[in-house]
């Protein structure tokens, strides 16, 4: 497996060894010991799918009375995924970084605790899967404006199809409530 940081601390790319034949391919999704061996010690407890079609975007979430981390791989399709530093005090507080996640690549994207996070479908339909390291928690659910000018998110589209919710999502607000440490 390679691992590739990104610009915000705790966020990692991972690339899988990939197995390839005459058959088709074969990798592992999970697995703890090597994941724990490049600093992610995350008990996943939930695994999450979704299907969306082009120019959905999902996002930005997080929990703040469950805090979940997330590993996040594309089965099909293609997605651009994001993530923003919700953490007050940190030194990257408010900056996102994205990266493209596909079925073809196998790339997989590391999200701790302390980070909204979201996607945009690019391809004409993408399955996400994701494994949570805690339960969902409706009440304890916030969100972040997809177009947040604080935050500057560049997405692959300027009219992505969105829920009611997370068309309504606040910007970025350093006194809110809902933020992490």
């Amino acid at each position: 497996m390679r691992v590739q940081s990104s610009p915000l601390e705790g966020v990692i790319l991972l690339e899988p060894a990939v197995f390839h034949d005459d058959r088709g391919f074969f990798l592992e999704t999970y697995r703890a010991d090597k994941l724990r061996d490049v600093g992610i010690t995350d008990r996943f407890v939930q695994a999450n799918q979704s299907r969306s079609v082009q120019g959905t975007l999902r996002g930005l979430h997080w929990q703040w009375r469950r805090p979940q981390a997330k590993l996040v791989r594309v089965v099909t399709g293609s997605i651009f995924d994001v993530v923003v530093d919700i953490r007050r005090g940190s030194p990257t507080f408010g900056r996102w970084w994205g990266v493209t996640l596909s079925a073809d690549s196998f790339r997989q994207l590391y999200v701790p605790v302390g980070f909204a996070h979201g996607f945009c479908v690019v391809s004409a339909q993408a399955d996400v899967e994701y494994l949570c390291s805690d339960y969902y928690d409706a009440g304890g659910e916030a969100g972040l404006l997809w177009n947040d000018p604080t935050v500057g998110v560049v997405w692959p589209t300027e009219t992505p199809r969105l829920s009611e919710k997370d068309a309504s999502n606040p910007v970025l607000d350093p006194a809110r409530s809902d933020l992490l440490a």
